[in-house]
């Protein structure tokens, strides 16, 4: 184990950067990205406090920008698997709110949370998640990607059909001066879709917030005063 001096998400303490041992069993690949994980302030914190992943950060990190969780509010969140962005909406929104969560993976529990495996391409599920949320929705939330083939050009393409198929939920589900968060890759809505978006919604931005890795051609697009 060698010393390396650094800080987590709550700015607390000194870490010691871990090494991995290699093995005949695990690739280089592998190996880099367990070394990356056991490294990861991200992920030491996300256990520390109970998330289901690292991504929990994100949304924090959006909504300490954006304040779009508010106590109370209605929030639909698309392709949730596991879990970490409903569990922090939950959290925030507190009893009085209400978290709907969907996906086509298995999730365990989460307390406020209501969970649905369902295909958001199905033409009768968007009705069932409205109706779950006992009326429209505050705030739409995915952090849906499609798995990457290494082309970066069809990555962002199949990705930013996930997130047209959570607009169309969107659209149809928020209330006016809603907001819509949703994952893009490098180079962001553009085109068609940017128009769109910004017919729909007041205040448009696209955010790669810190604790998405430096390395990772995500970004958020956050759409702030649906017009309804």
């Amino acid at each position: 184990m060698a010393g390396n001096s650094g800080r987590g998400p709550s700015g607390r303490g000194e870490v010691l950067r871990e090494r991995v041992k290699t093995s005949k069993r695990r690739t280089a690949s592998s190996n880099r990205w367990l070394e990356r994980q056991l490294n990861d302030p991200y992920v030491r914190e996300a256990k520390a406090k109970g998330y289901r992943s690292r991504a929990a950060f994100k949304i924090v990190e959006l909504d300490s920008r954006f304040h779009f969780l508010k106590k109370g509010a209605r929030i639909l969140d698309l392709g949730a698997a596991p879990g970490g962005w409903s569990q922090v909406a939950a959290a925030r929104v507190g009893d009085t709110g209400k978290v709907v969560a969907a996906d086509v993976l298995e999730m365990e529990s989460i307390p406020g949370v209501e969970i649905f495996l369902a295909d958001l391409t199905d033409p009768d599920v968007p009705e069932m998640l409205k109706k779950a949320l006992g009326g429209p929705a505050d705030l739409v939330l995915t952090d849906m990607a499609a798995p990457t083939t290494g082309h970066r050009a069809t990555d962002h393409l199949r990705t930013l059909a996930l997130f047209e198929i959570a607009l169309d939920v969107a659209e149809d589900t928020l209330r006016p001066g809603g907001a819509f968060v949703g994952k893009v890759f490098r180079g962001g809505a553009t085109g068609a879709l940017l128009t769109r978006i910004k017919k729909l919604f007041t205040d448009v931005k696209h955010v790669k917030p810190p604790a998405s890795r430096a390395e990772s051609v995500e970004l958020y697009l956050v759409a702030l005063g649906f017009r309804g």
